[in-house]
């Protein structure tokens, strides 16, 4: 699910509770978070906000659709988990499911996928669309599954934009994962850390270093996290991927196509047709 932050789904026809939201503005700011803070933050950033998120993002990711980021890419087209017919009796897990839409979609291919998500509310709008799998509540750094037990991963924008040590998590789906078995995530492509979150031109100029690795933080007046995004390089990433255990096969940097006329945060057409805005790291398990 793409991230609302800095570098950052059909319509449900049962319309989602809306919570309260904050009374105060959080500051935003760059600065150093570990694995504990990011954690704690991102979840109850996510349970606050996941009603907003699905009320407003949920036509364009749909009920039961696989949509790997706000390029509108879809697993229909670009098969990065396999032909769709290779799907039937996988086990799969979904890593950040937010409102489950890709375990929906790999249900109605015959796969057996289990959701998994940090957020208890994003897994209630799960709950509140429906669907024959698992929900799992848990942090993706820990993972409640014995080793072996899935042929498939994913992640849509979860989890890996949002902790301090992404190789804790790649080596936990490393563990849970066969022999041979693929991850497939997505994240925020990392140039976009160097611009400005803006749809419009004003988003177009580079605005900091793109070696500045420091998290981006929203805290509240005590100083405390409540949300997190970590940044790493492109080469950051292909790192952790193999120092993690897998072999890269492919890096994905989908371009905006023309029937996507939809801004999303920092995502729009004008930036999308001149740099990217998604990488999608396809991988296999050694």
């Amino acid at each position: 699910m793409p991230p609302p932050g800095p570098a950052g789904r059909k319509s449900t026809t049962r319309e989602p509770i809306i919570q309260e939201s904050e009374a105060s503005e959080p500051e935003a700011t760059r600065r150093d978070a570990d694995v504990t803070e990011s954690s704690r933050a991102n979840r109850g950033w996510w349970d606050r906000n996941a009603d907003e998120y699905q009320v407003e993002h949920g036509t364009f990711l749909g009920d039961d659709r696989f949509v790997w980021g706000p390029e509108g890419l879809d697993e229909v087209e670009s098969e990065l988990l396999g032909p769709p017919e290779e799907l039937k009796g996988r086990d799969v897990l979904e890593i950040g499911a937010g409102a489950a839409q890709c375990s929906r979609w790999l249900t109605a291919q015959g796969a057996r996928p289990v959701a998994l998500d940090i957020s208890h509310r994003q897994l209630q709008h799960a709950l509140r669309i429906g669907g024959s799998f698992p929900l799992v509540c848990a942090d993706a750094g820990a993972l409640p599954f014995a080793d072996g037990s899935f042929d498939l991963a994913c992640s849509a924008y979860g989890a890996l934009p949002f902790v301090a040590d992404p190789r804790l998590v790649l080596r936990e789906v490393r563990r849970v994962l066969r022999p041979g078995g693929r991850l497939v995530f997505s994240v925020t492509h990392p140039i976009r850390w160097a611009f400005p979150d803006e749809p419009g031109p004003e988003g177009l100029s580079v605005s900091g270093s793109y070696f500045d690795r420091t998290p981006y933080v929203e805290q509240d007046d005590e100083g405390r996290a409540v949300y997190v995004e970590h940044h790493r390089t492109l080469g950051d990433r292909v790192r952790d991927v193999v120092a993690s255990g897998f072999r890269l096969v492919d890096l994905v940097e989908p371009e905006w196509p023309a029937w996507n006329t939809s801004e999303w945060g920092g995502w729009s057409p004008l930036r999308g047709n001149l740099i990217p805005g998604t990488a999608i790291f396809v991988c296999e398990r050694d």
